[in-house]
């Protein structure tokens, strides 16, 4: 009898789902739904770095989801579906009360910003992760060290900080915080306590500066130093760490019955999307996986033996097991990729909109559909504009630190700029720009990861943006002057979590043995042109001058 997985990827905006032949990683269905309170803004001030998601968004995006897939499905998958796997966007904490439940899933806290998940993207944590940088290099042991040596305002503990100093009523009712990831599979097995949550080694080594050196999370009197209203929390969490391979449990028959499946379904440890994704992309040594969507994450493994003694500075943690258990996992990435281009299609768009619905010589049923037009459309416009442009005849350059810096050497204080402009720049060469900034900012990470002595022989690029912009993929190819290949699926992530799942279920050994029967290969390779890779190898120093990047 045929068996089948359930993989779950949140992202950003929207989460999805794929339901998947364990054999052969043959993908069924696939169902994506957006959060509805995201979708309204609700939340959010991003004027003020602020992106909170309320947890009820995940839980009807998560119906929404499992049913719409199964939906698709002959009517006796689900009872044959073995096991769940989720993963998530990260750093996202929660405060919780004592039974693990999420404040905001309390009545007084329903519409509270503060008592919500504070997604990564947020970052109104900026002076504490500046506090927490400093206390690090001042403490005998820089509790920094695996996690790049630079902590984030983008990470748990200065998110966690930072809400506790906003909101006494929080910091009242708070008994302990929760990784998005660690949430979803402790509600679907029945936890009702915030002791027994199962901890994810991906989010807590990466975020939380976890690690076994110092027996867990750094000690309570380095915590108590950054701030009193850090006191006992550290007790009130956890001390050790699961890797997602490891079951936690089981549908409760509560679960079960909402989503259309059986108890048997065992539900997989949780991790971040991107480290799922780099194994739906079918990482191994000495691979780069670049996951590029809104941002970038970039990951690596690592056997034990070539990490033996190296700290790698500027990234986004090592940590064993994170990623592929048996392997140290690396993390790198950049704030904001696609989001750039979203900026600025937005830029254009939204008064050009607001000019056609305020237009008295357009009948009303059409400004619904130009706008909508125009919107499909622009970017498509934009690249091909951008395509145009003879990089000899740009004197454009621009930087991705839209969203401030996350690697190499993370500093979310940053902002973009763009310079070179006169009155002949085109909207095509600012784009052309900006599409080569994220390149370059790639391009930082990779020879950042090079000169710590990590080495790189393959790069692979999956989501969106890597299937749909050849441009975009060729450009990133000619600055690092490397082939990429481009996964086949547009749910790397998402099958990445199915990869665990049929783990977790016992249908594999290892993750690595899944990888191998159910990854779906590759679509596309681009191959650096080498009169471009020239060119860019000296517009790249303009980059690095400009932005002072190491």
């Amino acid at each position: 009898m045929k068996k089948y997985v359930i993989g779950i990827d949140y992202g950003s905006d929207s989460a999805r789902a794929v339901v998947v032949d364990a054999a052969d990683g043959h993908t069924l269905a696939t169902s994506v739904c957006y959060y509805p309170r995201w979708v309204k803004g609700l939340y959010c001030n991003p004027a003020r770095n602020q992106y909170r998601q309320h947890p009820q968004d995940y839980i009807d995006a998560l119906v929404s989801i499992v049913r719409g897939a199964l939906s698709q499905c002959p009517e006796d998958v689900a009872e044959s579906v073995v096991g769940i796997a989720f993963d998530t966007t990260g750093s996202t904490p929660c405060f919780t009360d004592k039974n693990g439940t999420p404040l905001a899933m309390l009545p007084e806290f329903a519409e509270n910003p503060n008592a919500m998940f504070v997604l990564w993207k947020d970052h109104t944590a900026i002076n504490e992760a500046a506090e927490i940088n400093a206390a690090c290099k001042k403490s005998d042991v820089d509790y920094s060290k695996y996690e790049g040596g630079i902590y984030s305002s983008e990470w748990f503990w200065a998110k966690a900080l930072h809400v506790l100093r906003a909101d006494a009523t929080v910091a009242k009712a708070a008994y302990s915080i929760v990784e998005h990831c660690e949430w979803l599979p402790a509600l679907l097995t029945g936890v009702k306590s915030s002791d027994a949550i199962v901890r994810s080694r991906c989010a807590q080594g990466h975020k939380a500066m976890w690690h076994t050196d110092w027996e867990g999370l750094p000690p309570e009197k380095f915590l108590c130093g950054l701030d009193p209203l850090l006191a006992g929390l550290r007790d009130r969490l956890f001390k050790d760490t699961e890797t997602a391979e490891n079951p936690v449990g089981k549908l409760t028959a509560q679960w079960a019955e909402r989503l259309g499946l059986t108890t048997n379904v065992v539900v997989a440890g949780g991790a971040f999307d991107c480290h799922f994704g780099a194994v739906g992309a079918n990482v191994g040594p000495r691979t780069l996986v670049r996951i590029i969507g809104t941002s970038t994450c970039d990951i690596m493994v690592s056997p034990y033996e070539e990490m033996k003694g190296k700290l790698i500075g500027g990234i986004c943690g090592q940590v064993d097991g994170s990623v592929i258990p048996g392997m140290i996992g690396l993390e790198a990435g950049q704030s904001s990729f696609g989001d750039v281009y979203a900026w600025f299609k937005r830029l254009i768009e939204e008064p050009a909109c607001a000019v056609i619905r305020n237009s008295s010589k357009i009948a009303d049923d059409i400004k619904d559909v130009l706008c909508k037009e125009l919107s499909d459309k622009l970017l498509v416009q934009l690249t091909a504009d951008a395509e145009k442009v003879n990089t000899e005849d740009s004197s454009v350059l621009a930087s991705d630190y839209f969203n401030g810096r996350r690697t190499p050497d993370a500093d979310q204080s940053l902002t973009a700029t763009i310079t070179g402009l006169n009155l002949g720049s085109s909207a095509g060469m600012v784009f052309r720009a900006l599409v080569e900034a994220t390149a370059y900012g790639s391009r930082a990470i990779v020879e950042r990861f090079l000169r710590e002595g990590v080495k790189i022989d393959t790069i692979i690029g999956i989501g969106g943006i890597a299937l749909k912009s050849p441009f975009v993929m060729q450009t990133m190819s000619d600055v690092l002057g490397m082939p990429i290949k481009v996964c086949r699926t547009d749910q790397a992530c998402a099958l990445g979590a199915a990869m665990f799942a049929a783990t977790a279920a016992g249908l594999y050994a290892k993750v690595e043995d899944a990888q191998e029967k159910m990854n779906s290969g590759f679509a596309i390779e681009y191959h650096p042109i080498a009169a471009n890779v020239e060119r860019y190898n000296a517009l790249y120093k303009n980059y690095k001058e400009l932005t002072k990047v190491q």
